[in-house]
């Protein structure tokens, strides 16, 4: 049966969602399929932000160290930075540019400057290796990478095709994104659509390499406002109970902004909520507490992780973080009992869990405060009113409530394809415009949604997708193995982490630790598995029928030795 939060909050989306109201739709066709979409909506990304800068003005917008910088100056920087990139750099419509950096204020300047100046703002994973990193970079055929020193230093000796212009992060837009700096009064800025070039994201598939998947301004701006459109409803039931904020919304940014929960719910929503942003460089769980007590954060967002070392924190009392109301978790399950913990550790607060992929641009499901303590297990209910949910057999057709299969969401806010990959993008959809998620789950009686299991051989740690085909291909590259198979296990910490086994060549000889070492040279650190995580066999690894390898065999019998050494 429907909550009383349930009923609430489906009323307020039917009032948000009338005519006249904020989140009133209109059909828009995508792939031939009529799917709602936002009527009032900005029709790209640059309106997006010009409209909103303007509109919260002097409101502090970034908070980096000493830096801070209100919405107003931030467009203003931002188009300093498109000027330069179309006067100094070539950059024209539709232009690939590539960001690898690590969180700052800088970076999400260059993200603004890139999109203000027409291009495709290209958004490498900042935890490559160099290798993975040029690979990345022409799989979609960037000319331009706007790097800091660290990652660019990690391309040294890679051949990839794009001219690399460095940017400094500890200082203010002016100076350190100074080599991208020119007077807007000099550049001619293009007219955007919804259906221009807007971001490329990497994600791990079930293939090996990271594919491109693209999105127009149209998925992006509606991925943004569905989020903007979720936390209205929030706000306005809060208000309703006579507890709404009274102070500007404030998020602590501590996942990567090259990620889809970084990119889209964190920072780009928070143009339309006005909110303000902390940024940190780096994870640290005591460092969190000290910024969110000194900023008065509103909003945590991050991998379930994180949220959890913030409630068992020794240091946590010292800090008032009181301000608080919503711990949200994506890109992993969040375990059951982390739940309650987080509930126990913060009664001015509620753990909140979103679900949505970096296909979907990060929107799919939330599962909010008291509905999330009574159904803990489930990653919530789709959000109104974009997403189309639906639970799908092999053959792409519906399956009844209750019954298991692939999680697959329909949306305007949805990618429109993976680059130069027309085989993978038609795989992901189905005829009629639903994306195959991967995740298999079901859906309850009160229209909550499950994950079960997955169907792609992907490994989540601490929210980064790790591709056990990838880690395979990495360890066959050795000359000395044979026979090999990764999977992952379970982890208190990172939720889950990435294990191999590997079978040598007759004559050769090789440890655990040896392979790891070699691995770190190939692939991103966070993708090789520990050296206790690394197995030799004495024999040939236990095939199937088809005569692949037997993982899940593999991963019973060497997991099950590690518990009884």
């Amino acid at each position: 049966m429907p909550t009383d939060l349930d009923t609430a909050l489906d009323a307020i989306m039917d009032k948000l969602t009338a005519a006249g109201a904020p989140a009133e739709t209109v059909p828009v066709s995508r792939g031939g399929v009529d799917m709602p979409s936002l009527k009032n909506a900005p029709p790209s990304l640059v309106h997006y932000f010009a409209h909103y800068c303007n509109q919260h003005g002097d409101l502090p917008f970034l908070i980096d160290g000493d830096i801070r910088i209100s919405f107003a100056q931030a467009w203003d920087a931002a188009q300093h930075v498109a000027a330069g990139l179309i006067a100094n750099h070539g950059v024209a419509r539709g232009d690939r540019v590539g960001i690898a950096a690590r969180n700052s204020a800088n970076w999400i300047i260059a993200y603004m400057g890139i999109l203000a100046a027409g291009g495709c703002a290209t958004l490498l994973n900042g935890f490559s290796s160099g290798e993975e990193l040029a690979d990345q970079i022409e799989l979609v055929g960037c000319r331009l990478l706007l790097a800091d020193a660290q990652r660019a230093q990690r391309l040294d000796g890679h051949n990839h095709g794009a001219r690399i212009v460095l940017f400094d992060h500890d200082e203010q837009p002016s100076r350190g994104l100074g080599e991208l700096w020119a007077d807007p009064a000099t550049a001619s800025f293009p007219e955007m659509g919804p259906l221009d070039y807007a971001t490329i994201l990497y994600t791990s598939g079930s293939t090996g390499k990271s594919k491109g998947a693209w999105s127009d301004h149209l998925g992006v701006v509606s991925g943004a406002l569905s989020y903007a459109m979720q936390s209205l409803m929030a706000f306005t039931y809060f208000d309703s109970i006579g507890n709404a904020p009274s102070t500007q919304a404030c998020a602590l940014v501590a996942v990567p902004l090259f990620h889809v929960t970084g990119e889209v719910p964190v920072f780009l929503q928070s143009f339309a909520l006005g909110r303000k942003l902390v940024l940190m460089p780096r994870w640290d769980a005591g460092e969190a507490l000290r910024l969110m007590d000194k900023e008065k954060v509103s909003y945590f967002a991050g991998v379930p992780l994180m949220s959890y070392e913030i409630a068992t924190h020794p240091d946590r009392h010292k800090y008032d973080i009181s301000s608080c109301t919503g711990f949200a978790a994506g890109g992993a399950p969040r375990p059951v009992d982390h739940v309650g913990k987080i509930r126990e550790a913060f009664p001015d607060g509620f753990p909140l869990l979103g679900y949505g992929l970096t296909e979907t641009n990060g929107v799919g499901c939330a599962n909010f405060n008291e509905n999330y303590l009574a159904k803990p297990s489930s990653t919530g209910k789709p959000s109104r009113p974009l997403v189309d949910l639906a639970i799908l057999d092999d053959a792409g057709k519906p399956l009844a409530q209750g019954q298991i299969g692939e999680i697959s969401i329909r949306s305007v806010c949805n990618f429109i394809g993976y680059w130069n990959n027309e085989e993978a993008t038609a795989a992901a959809f189905t005829a009629d415009g639903y994306f195959r998620t991967g995740d298999l789950g079901r859906v309850d009686e009160d229209g909550y949604v499950y994950i079960v299991d997955r169907k792609k051989d992907i490994i989540i740690r601490g929210g980064e997708n790790i591709t056990c085909i990838e880690v395979e291909e990495a360890i066959y590259a050795h000359d000395a193995i044979a026979e090999c198979s990764v999977f992952g296990i379970p982890d208190e910490r990172m939720g889950e982490v990435p294990a191999a086994v590997f079978y040598l060549k007759p004559g050769h000889s090789l440890s655990g630790p040896e392979l790891r070492e070699f691995l770190l040279a190939h692939i991103a650190p966070f993708k090789v598995p520990l050296a206790d995580h690394i197995w030799v066999s004495e024999k040939a690894l236990p095939r199937l029928g088809t005569q692949k390898i037997d993982k899940r065999t593999v991963r019973n019998m060497f997991t099950a030795e590690q518990a009884a050494a």
